[in-house]
């Protein structure tokens, strides 16, 4: 039996659900080209931080601006500033080059917390040919005088300017810690995203006890992971209109599964991949495949959403009946 596994997401017709998310892997062509050869059907770029375009903007000023009237000639000491590669360029430029290596579609990811140059920046990357645009909203709220509806209006704000200035699809990647999440995506779907990735993984310093130093520690997912996303997606199947991505903890063919059952349009990988090489999502289509084969599902969008909350047999297993049931249900194992 022959089994589609296409879907749509962000309105573009992938060729498998299972799409590359920002990772160095996607960073490096021949990584990218492996990843294709595997059967990713899109490739989210890794992210241009708005820290990146800031620091080396201010370098190129610093550069310009050192002595240029310390003589009356200093004006033309230096080049045009357009001579310049600052960065960004060369984000535009991998652009253009993972458009030409591979043949699945480029998601380019811009990941900040402000608008103005980020305008800019989103139309600058539609212009290199991108497919659709990745906004990846990362912020620790450290200002006590902030509050929850202040952060959640910049958020909204920012995403409906981004989605002015560009006309290709756009996704938002968020964090889970919204206190009324399912609001906050009706928000953002309102706003102008055409699609949601959930969620951002909030990587934590840790401290090291030799230095006495506040390290960055980057650990790669874990299986549990899935949860969260996988009971979101859930739950926002059916009520908001947008596509649905999950990531986070899938690493082998039931992770994506789980999450396309549950409603999600694209299941993203980095840290499979990461650990085990390209050849995973080769591993990862093949399970699926012949799941759905001996289920005589025919298509994935058969399949997909037929165990979200909205359609699925037991809604209260995604709110806190299943909080309930998972504490009174436990049984230690003996001798703990």
């Amino acid at each position: 039996m022959t089994v589609d596994i296409t879907t749509t997401y962000l309105g573009l017709r992938l060729r498998s659900p299972i799409v590359a998310s920002a990772s160095p892997l996607t960073g490096d062509l021949d990584s990218l080209r492996a990843l294709d050869d595997a059967g990713i059907g899109a490739a989210v770029l890794p992210s241009l931080f708005e820290e990146q375009i800031e620091h080396e903007a201010m370098d190129i000023h610093e550069l310009l601006e050192h002595a240029t009237h310390s003589f009356g000639e200093a004006e033309t000491w230096f080049p045009e500033l357009d001579g310049y590669n600052t960065g960004p360029e060369a984000y535009l430029d991998h652009i253009r080059e993972a458009k030409h290596a591979v043949s699945v579609p480029i998601v380019a990811s811009l990941n900040g917390t402000s608008d103005g140059g980020w305008l800019r920046y989103a139309r600058l990357c539609e212009d290199a040919g991108a497919d659709a645009l990745e906004l990846n909203v990362y912020a620790v709220e450290v200002d006590p005088e902030r509050s929850s509806a202040d952060v959640e209006a910049r958020t909204v704000a920012l995403v409906r300017e981004v989605r002015r200035s560009v006309s290709i699809p756009l996704a938002v990647k968020v964090g889970p810690f919204y206190s009324a999440f399912a609001h906050m995506a009706v928000e953002l779907a309102e706003a102008g995203a055409d699609g949601l990735v959930l969620f951002n993984r909030f990587l934590q310093p840790d401290i090291d006890l030799e230095t006495l130093d506040v390290a960055p520690s980057l650990v790669l997912s874990v299986p549990s992971e899935l949860r969260l996303p996988l009971r979101w997606i859930a739950i926002l199947r059916d009520a908001v209109p947008v596509s649905l991505a999950g990531t986070s903890g899938v690493h082998d063919w039931q992770g994506v599964l789980k999450l396309l059952l549950a409603g999600a349009d694209a299941v993203m990988v980095a840290s499979a991949p990461l650990a085990r090489g390209p050849e995973v999502v080769s591993d990862m289509l093949d399970g699926l495949r012949a799941w759905m084969a001996e289920r005589e599902y025919i298509s994935v969008e058969q399949l997909k959403g037929s165990l979200s909350r909205a359609t699925g047999p037991d809604p209260a297993a995604f709110e806190r009946g299943n909080y309930m049931r998972a504490l009174v249900s436990y049984a230690p194992r003996p001798g703990t």
